[in-house]
């Protein structure tokens, strides 16, 4: 299952985050007009947009950057992860997976543009895992200030990357506590829970292996936006998804073994239930048997006149019914 994170109306925010290894600035309270002309080619223009609801601000940003009108539309609109490339410009996006909540993959789509000098990301809602890379700009911590806009992208993308990681993990801890229930209580509910676990693995699937694909498209760029020396680091995120999706394919064969597991696990309990039913029934054959036949209103039948004729009668069925319980324990039928 997954849950697509809703833009919350009216609720739009624009950063623009400009840096340089000697430089660095941030605005947040800006009108779009003003912001964007803030911007300088000397410095690394980081623009970021949270809440997709105002598209005249969507627009106000691809007028400026000449972005095309069929890109605006993928921006605001849902695909699987992809990239492209435009004589100014490069275009890529992805699922940004944040949690499992409520049994639910919360999950948004965020769009990058990146430029010689810019970086534009557009995402769906208010809210991202980005804060520490923004700290780290401003501290000037690791080598983020000494590179480009395609770096910049680089590290955001990673960050994304890395937080499937925590998804995925919280379906492997899914999956132990689903065969744990199964061998301990198996109410019936597993069967749900793994249906819903094999819809999680689907969704994820669509996620990764277009995914895996933009950033291969990405390294073997040639339209000259992604420097030769951070070919590596992609690579690395590429490397990262090939992990993420062997782990899911993994993750895909034990959710397949669930399913076997509690299919048997049903099937041994029914035929549990069918042993023990089957043996009361094979007791109550004979007794069944003694019944009907002094059961009959047959008026030449001795016993029916004998003084003990009854409890006769009780002493033979409890006999046999003793000597069955004995012979299927003795078979070890029950």
């Amino acid at each position: 299952m997954k849950k697509k994170s809703e833009p919350i109306p009216n609720q739009v925010i624009l950063e623009l985050i400009q840096y340089n290894e000697k430089e660095f600035s941030k605005y947040d309270a800006l009108p779009i007009d003003e912001l964007l002309k803030r911007q300088r080619a000397e410095l690394v223009n980081w623009i970021n947009l949270d809440g997709l609801t105002d598209g005249e601000l969507v627009n106000k940003i691809g007028i400026q950057f000449s972005l095309h009108s069929l890109l605006l539309e993928d921006i605001t609109s849902e695909h699987p992860p992809r990239v492209e490339e435009y004589d100014e410009y490069l275009f890529f996006s992805l699922k940004m997976l944040y949690r499992i909540e409520n049994n639910e993959i919360d999950y948004e789509q965020i769009s990058f543009v990146l430029g010689r000098h810019y970086l534009l990301s557009f995402q769906e809602k208010e809210g991202d895992p980005f804060d520490t890379l923004r700290e780290r700009i401003r501290l000037d911590m690791g080598r983020v200030r000494k590179k480009k806009a395609d770096y910049l992208l680089y590290r955001l993308i990673d960050i994304i990357v890395d937080n499937y990681y925590v998804v995925l993990d919280a379906i492997g801890q899914q999956i132990e506590q689903i065969e744990e229930q199964i061998y301990n209580s198996n109410t019936g509910q597993e069967f749900r829970k793994i249906q819903r676990l094999k819809k999680e693995l689907i969704f994820l699937r669509k996620a990764l292996y277009p995914l895996r694909d933009a950033l291969n498209k990405l390294i073997k760029d040639e339209s000259g936006f992604i420097d030769p020396a951070n070919e590596r680091f992609f690579s690395d995120v590429y490397s990262h998804v090939a992990h993420l999706i062997d782990s899911l394919d993994t993750y895909r064969d034990l959710t397949s073994s669930l399913m076997d597991i509690y299919m048997n696990t049903q099937n041994t309990r029914l035929n549990e239930v069918m042993k023990v039913l089957t043996v009361i029934s094979t007791i109550f054959i004979p007794l069944t048997f003694i019944v009907g036949v002094y059961g009959m209103n047959f008026q030449f039948m001795p016993e029916l006149h004998w003084k003990f004729s009854y409890p006769v009668v009780w002493a033979v069925m409890l006999t046999v019914t003793i000597g069955m319980v004995f012979y299927f324990r003795y078979k070890k039928w029950f």
